[in-house]
């Protein structure tokens, strides 16, 4: 069996506060787009794992054999599944990879160990594991609340061409909430107005209301982010994804050998948004 785990993007990501349990309360809009790993899943004795390349731990702690032996303790399963892992979304870049993959792991072992266990089931196990893995399994274009369990599927966007590009390092998560809540920042509120600019269906309105209330502590941090944006100026929009530090940008039209030779040093992706129907 072979599934794909797509990334995703934030086009709005309002920080509303800090929990009691240490997470924070969001509101965003989150769109799933075609950069994508893929896992490959077999029947076998036991749960095993094999990245390709090894850019991420095939250790017990990977989100990936975390969701298996969740799955498998629930379902009682006696069965284990042989998973090789081929990653092409960036580690660490806030395009929710590894949210992505433990998803996937959910969606292709539920159906290979014939559970038939339903999505909002498949949603609220993979709540435990991590925010971004209710929304992966959603996929489209959804708004989410809470600490990103409470997933609402919208109008899907049409497919729009992006330039995705990621500098030479990792941005942790925990530490862009930690210097967020240290700093006392008040979060926005965008994620009204892309609604209703989802609505629409129009991409130039979804532009205007683009905001990312983490990229001012990322790039603060890291003014490589910063600088990045400058340089994809000629976008119809250009914003940081998640705790970051890789940038989106939306083309009308994609020039990608000039833009491949505006960033040398860094990683530049050409991929589209996807599409699912709400549902």
């Amino acid at each position: 069996m072979e599934i794909r785990a797509r990334a995703k993007i934030n086009l709005t990501l309002d920080v509303i506060g800090r929990r009691p349990d240490g997470y924070h309360d969001l509101a965003s809009v989150m769109q799933e787009i075609d950069l994508a790993d893929t896992l490959v899943m077999e029947p076998a004795e036991e749960i095993s794992l094999v990245v390709d390349p090894p850019v991420v731990t095939a250790g017990a702690d990977n989100l990936i054999l975390r969701a298996a032996r969740l799955l498998r303790e629930y379902g009682r399963v006696r069965e284990g599944a042989a998973i090789r892992l081929t990653k092409r979304i960036p580690v660490g870049a806030g395009l929710g990879g590894g949210s992505a993959d433990a998803a996937a792991a959910l969606q292709g072992l539920n159906e290979l160990w014939g559970l038939g266990l339903e999505p909002g089931m498949l949603k609220e196990l993979g709540a435990g594991l991590g925010s971004d893995i209710p929304f992966c399994l959603t996929g489209g274009t959804a708004l989410v609340t809470g600490r990103g369990e409470v997933v609402e599927p919208l109008t899907p966007l049409p497919v729009m061409d992006l330039v995705l590009v990621r500098p030479p390092f990792k941005v942790s998560t925990a530490a862009i909430y930690r210097l967020w809540d240290e700093r006392g920042l008040a979060g926005g509120a965008a994620t009204a107005a892309m609604l209703e600019a989802v609505t629409r269906g129009d991409w130039r309105r979804v532009a205007s209301c683009l905001a990312n209330d983490l990229e001012a502590v990322t790039c603060n941090l890291h003014p490589e982010v910063f600088a990045i944006k400058r340089g994809l100026a000629g976008a119809l929009a250009v914003l940081m994804s998640g705790s970051g530090p890789t940038v989106f940008s939306l083309w009308p039209e994609v020039q990608p050998a000039v833009l491949s030779r505006l960033f040398p040093s860094y990683q530049v992706m050409f991929t589209r948004t996807a599409v699912e129907e709400p549902g």
